[in-house]
């Protein structure tokens, strides 16, 4: 009951986010599905209701056989010592152009947007806002990034149109953060 509340808060916050309109959001000229797919950790976001205060969160996507996208994202709440939980989501192309601009859906009819709006030539991390400008996420294949990658992937978002400043990070398991970041 917890996530449809907080996937119907979501639905209503950015609907009216949505209704002041704004310039679209550009997203990244391709996205090679395939590589795309996996697991990526949540590094930090603008979170929604649901999202505040988990830990360990992390976003698994898989293709399937209808050409569709499972979204899985597990997590902790609120503490390292609480049991992984899981939310399963589908999602689905909407520009098969670019394979940038997604839908995402929890809890039917419920579906909100997936602008992937930054991405590593190799990916190894992205950057995904939602057109209302209030959502907007850090991902990564390792549990950290630096220093320098951080900052700059603020300053994309802040290109974008987004208030950086509202951002928080994800902590990740304590035994993960010590591993070696990428430039």
């Amino acid at each position: 009951m917890k996530h449809f509340l907080a996937i119907l808060a979501l639905l209503v916050l950015s609907g009216c986010a949505m209704m002041r309109g704004g310039p679209p959001l550009e997203t990244v000229d391709r996205v090679d599905l395939e590589r795309y797919m996996g697991q990526w950790y949540v590094i930090a976001n603008i979170p929604y209701f649901g999202e505040r205060g988990n830990v360990a969160g992390r976003a698994i996507y898989r293709m399937r056989d209808d050409g569709r996208i499972d979204d899985i994202y597990r997590y902790r709440d609120g503490s390292f010592d609480a049991p992984e939980e899981e939310m399963t989501g589908v999602a689905w192309v909407v520009d098969e152009e670019t394979n940038a601009e997604w839908k995402v859906q929890f809890y039917w009819p419920i579906r909100f947007g997936y602008y992937i709006i930054g991405l590593d030539e190799d990916y190894q991390w992205t950057v995904v806002g939602h057109p209302s400008r209030e959502y907007a996420w850090i991902m990564a294949r390792e549990p950290v990034v630096s220093d320098e990658r951080y900052e700059a992937l603020l300053a994309l978002l802040e290109a974008r149109g987004f208030d950086s400043s509202q951002l928080q990070k994800v902590p990740q398991r304590p035994e993960q953060v010590g591993q070696r970041g990428f430039q």
